[in-house]
């Protein structure tokens, strides 16, 4: 199968079994993302080598999971609060998205694309990253 296929599998959903939206077809929805060239990625241990000069890293978490852990040197603005903080973040820099789980830095990087700046998503996001520091 392509991932074309795996976004528009028929799965069947029943609330004890599966979900209404099936991590099968989302992945396949994500994987038509990253071909089409809609979302640019970032994977963990490339964090490591990113400039400070060029690029920011933000957390769109909210308060409380930012309090539990952050990557250090990233800045904190909530999903909920981006649009209208969108004057805070610097233009002329790369801007590494992350939350928990890679959802919402997903939505984020897609925003911040379509207004105009340069936008990655961390694969994984935080759970990755923390995850990968404890081996």
């Amino acid at each position: 199968m392509t991932v074309h296929d795996l976004a528009e599998l028929e799965l069947g959903y029943a609330p004890p079994y599966g979900s209404a939206k099936d991590p099968v077809n989302l992945a396949g929805m994500a994987a038509q993302n990253l071909l089409a060239g809609d979302v640019d990625l970032t994977q963990w241990h490339e964090l490591a080598t990113l400039d400070p000069q060029t690029t920011i890293l933000l957390d769109v978490r909210n308060q409380e999971e930012r309090h539990a852990g952050h990557i250090p040197g990233s800045i904190h603005i909530p999903l909920n609060q981006l649009r209208s903080r969108l004057a805070e973040l610097p233009r002329d820099r790369m801007i590494v998205v992350y939350c928990q789980s890679g959802q919402r830095s997903y939505f984020a990087s897609r925003l911040l694309t379509q207004r105009g700046f340069r936008a990655r998503n961390l694969t994984g996001s935080y759970r990755t990253w923390k995850t990968a520091l404890e081996r």
